[in-house]
């Protein structure tokens, strides 16, 4: 095994819950696993009074409907506009026209002073669907969690990813079908987006993060979106040089009976 894998692996994922990410579906190390649905929301105050009821009606239609668990996750935290920074970052340097650029660089500055002082938050919406260990085999994985010395997973990475598909895909189908009549929009969470996720839950002062590519932890999956660069700052694209005409074969052939007439080639 590479021994870089090892250092990496043998820090702080030793003592979180999660074993894995695949295909959008969380493993655990106790061999269960599950699955986060990120949910839009809607503006309860600004419907009418029936509406509202219709509302309450079809959420209490979706709670009796479902006959597994589920966890409904809430998470305010500061507004995150690193991505919309550099947006408008690329925009300035490639905008070619000095007044405008220098607009698009005050526009940004405004954005970013504004976020930093008022302490703008950010609200999301998600809903988990998990699957426990002993629905693919209590006696296993009751036997791996008693064991002596470090948990291992009581069944094959591959077959709880298959079991998980089968168990768990039918329970978000159903939710989302649900989630419709309530006017409101679901989505199972990919796997970057589920890395990105957890990061933030477990390092909530450091924003603005972006998913690097590689799917074997060999380098970090975490890169910054900020780039070192703690305020906004514009760096006007480098002066470029025209590139030289090649003669043609026929000037070519001119030029080298000119030198020679002028005696400039011998």
């Amino acid at each position: 095994m590479d021994p870089a894998r090892v250092a990496i692996r043998a820090s702080t994922q030793d003592h979180l819950e999660i074993e894995d990410i695949k295909e959008g579906i969380v493993i655990l190390k106790d061999g269960g696993a599950c699955l986060v649905i990120a949910v839009t929301s809607i503006n309860y105050d600004l419907l009418s009074e029936k509406e509202q009821e219709a509302i309450v009606y079809a959420y209490a239609g979706l709670l009796n409907s479902l006959n597994f668990p589920i966890q409904i996750v809430i998470r305010t935290q500061q507004k995150d506009v690193s991505a919309y920074l550099n947006l408008l970052r690329e925009t300035a340097e490639k905008e070619k026209r000095p007044l405008i650029r220098e607009q698009i660089i005050k526009y940004a500055k405004f954005v970013e002073e504004t976020v930093k002082k008022n302490n703008v938050l950010d609200k999301k919406f998600y809903i988990v669907v998990p699957m426990s260990a002993l629905e693919i085999g209590a006696a296993k994985a009751f036997t791996a969690a008693i064991a002596p010395g470090k948990r291992k997973l009581p069944f094959p990475k591959a077959y709880i990813l298959e079991k998980a598909k089968i168990n768990l895909y039918p329970k978000r189908d159903h939710i989302l079908r649900l989630l419709n009549r309530l006017g409101i929009k679901g989505r199972q969470l990919e796997t970057k987006e589920l890395i990105k996720l957890f990061f933030e839950i477990y390092n909530p002062e450091a924003p603005g993060q972006l998913i690097g590519e590689g799917t074997q932890y060999e380098k970090p999956l975490i890169q910054s979106t900020l780039s070192g660069q703690p305020e906004f700052s514009f760096s006007p694209p480098p002066e470029t040089k025209p590139p030289e005409e090649k003669p043609s074969p026929e000037q070519d052939i001119y030029q080298k009976i000119n030198g020679l007439v002028k005696g400039e080639i011998k």
